[in-house]
């Protein structure tokens, strides 16, 4: 359950890995920023935000990520390649995390990506991304290409079948378009509500045992999307649902999540921290391996039960 025969890829995008084996690596974490009504950078998507209180939850996030050992990262939502550039900039001057572009229209994301490339950055930018909606993946490839990119993210998912089939059919046409040629290739199985989330950790599990790749969704999409539950549960139970949704997503087959606006990091990085310590000793039981990633929740929080466990006949020695 928890080991794939399969060998799988692990790629290193700006110093982080990302991918291999259930609990080899912890998953890449990939808040958002400049979203609408969002609280921390107050941005009026003319350039104008609260650049302080903005600069204030980025260090937030590296603080969060070295305490729980959680690597991070910001994808920027922006509406105009304009707008893109002014938190580009602002990003690269008060961070060294990497960062993505959230754009959903495939001409201005490509726009953005040509700044990406003339400030030279293509090492820790994460393109997010080529989907099934896109009219031209070849062209947006060779575009792609040409500007340096090495990094992206390929979202699946099948209109007409959105089982997690359908999600492995629709990665496997867009490979077949060139986007399998990239240093890094991400995927993510497109969590559409809450309880299909479900469809797109079983998506994760099988192109893992196919292809080996790095697989991971946007577990938030399915929380934030269930707004009436703060009515019936009130708040307190909305962060809990989210947090359980987020942990437990990113300990399922899941190599990084989009995990929802920046302000939530301090539940989400906890959460799925703890999710990864459990993941870490049902991956144990199943083979005896506790990896030797230094920045593995369990490392950095239980070394030493994992002494303990080791010399009380565990199955093998750790990696």
């Amino acid at each position: 359950m928890f080991s794939f025969q399969k060998e799988q890829k692990v790629f290193n995008f700006s110093g982080i890995p990302v991918g291999g084996q259930p609990g080899e690596n912890p998953p890449l974490m990939i808040a958002s920023l400049f979203h609408n009504k969002d609280s921390v950078s107050k941005t009026d998507r003319k350039g104008n935000f609260d650049r302080e209180g903005t600069k204030a939850m980025l260090a937030k996030m590296e603080e969060l990520s070295e305490a729980t050992g959680v690597p991070a990262m910001v994808a920027m939502v922006a509406n105009s390649p304009e707008e893109a550039k002014t938190y580009i900039d602002f990003y690269l001057e008060s961070t060294k995390m990497p960062f993505g572009i959230d754009m959903w229209v495939a001409e201005q994301r490509a726009r953005a990506t040509e700044y990406v490339a003339q400030l030279g950055v293509q090492d820790k930018f994460l393109y997010n991304s080529i989907t099934p909606w896109d009219k031209d993946i070849k062209g947006q490839v060779q575009r792609l290409k040409d500007l340096g990119i090495k990094h992206v993210v390929i979202q699946a998912f099948d209109d007409k079948d959105q089982s997690p089939a359908g999600r492995v059919t629709s990665l496997e046409s867009i490979m077949s378009q060139g986007a399998d040629s990239f240093e890094t290739i991400i995927v993510d199985t497109s969590v559409m509500n809450m309880p299909s989330t479900s469809f797109s950790l079983v998506a994760n599990r099988m192109i893992k045992e196919k292809y080996g790749l790095p697989c991971g969704g946007a577990y938030s999409n399915g929380t934030h999307m269930w707004g009436e539950i703060k009515q019936k549960w009130g708040l307190d139970g909305f962060k809990a649902m989210d947090a359980v949704v987020q942990g437990m997503g990113s300990a399922l087959w899941s190599d990084f999540n989009f995990c929802g606006p920046a302000i939530t990091a301090p539940r989400v990085f906890p959460a799925v921290a703890s999710a990864h310590i459990l993941l870490s000793t049902l991956v144990y039981d199943e083979t005896g391996n506790i990896y030797d990633n230094p920045n593995l929740p369990i490392r950095k929080h239980f070394a030493d039960f994992i002494t303990k466990m080791q010399e009380g006949g565990g199955r093998k020695k750790a990696k």
